[in-house]
């Protein structure tokens, strides 16, 4: 009876826009299986694409910042262009198989992807196996590894690729491909993507004369361009957001300069999102 409930209280939770845990809460490792695994199905490593690395925008599921998983704390990273790193990668399978990832999508260990703890969802990272030579590049959209000196967490796939599956672990170097936002922005295809804008969400209030108090002292104090709108709610909520930007790092920049200023954690959101 208590898994029914739990069913359906998460299905009502998908639907309903009061549900903040998924959308704001820190990533937290999913429950499973005591052990993961390995599939049954043998994957031709030969037959294995990478991702195909194209824009898009970083939305504010799956970016809080920072975070605490186990006790520690995770600052997301703000200048992750031409990143690169060296240290363990794992991978993680059945065990994760079928559930949401930090940004809410659902994980598939035939697909080529990855967790990273700090670098922003989405982006794509090249990694190679310093044992053996071999590359691939996936699409980091989950958080972790958070379990002892390991830097990245494979899709099942990603790792057969590399040459590690059987192995668990493996050194490697990861790197960062650049889609710089500001290079891309006469790009057609960002053009036509969703959410093509950043927003600073400052503050929602049911008061609207709160609303536009604050508005009036971020616009005058930062000279920033603040904007009041009305959700469906009803009373509607009036969301204080700064902006819009069109590239995220600057986003994140103002967002900890109002943090700094005691205005409190503002989430970046995208032009299409809900709050």
């Amino acid at each position: 009876m208590k898994r029914t409930l739990s069913y359906w209280a998460l299905a009502l939770c998908l639907v309903l826009p009061g549900c903040s845990w998924l959308k704001d809460s820190p990533p937290v490792p999913p429950s499973g299986p005591a052990k993961d695994s390995a599939p049954r199905q043998v994957l031709d490593p030969a037959m294995i694409n990478d991702a195909v690395p194209r824009w898009e925008p970083i939305t504010s599921r799956g970016n809080v910042s920072p975070y605490v998983v186990m006790g520690r704390r995770y600052e997301l990273m703000t200048d992750y262009r031409d990143y690169r790193e060296r240290g363990i990668a794992s991978w993680y399978g059945t065990k994760f198989h079928g559930r949401l990832t930090s940004n809410g999508e659902v994980y598939d260990l035939y697909k080529m992807t990855a967790a990273h703890k700090t670098l922003p969802i989405p982006v794509y990272v090249k990694v190679t196996n310093l044992n053996n030579g071999r590359t691939a590049i996936v699409r980091v959209n989950d958080r972790g590894p958070f379990h002892g000196d390991r830097i990245i967490d494979l899709s099942y796939a990603a790792a057969v690729k590399l040459g590690f599956a059987d192995q668990g672990t493996a050194p490697v170097e990861i790197s960062v491909i650049d889609l710089d936002n500001k290079q891309l922005a006469s790009d057609p295809a960002r053009e036509r993507a969703p959410g093509a804008n950043y927003f600073l969400q400052v503050a929602a209030f049911q008061v609207k004369g709160s609303a536009l108090r604050l508005q009036a002292e971020l616009a005058g104090r930062h000279e920033l361009p603040v904007h009041i709108s009305a959700s469906n709610d009803s009373p509607p909520f009036h969301r204080v957001r700064v902006g819009p930007f069109t590239d995220y790092l600057e986003a994140e920049r103002v967002r900890r300069m109002l943090e700094r200023d005691n205005y409190g954690l503002a989430s970046i959101v995208t032009d299409n999102s809900k709050p």
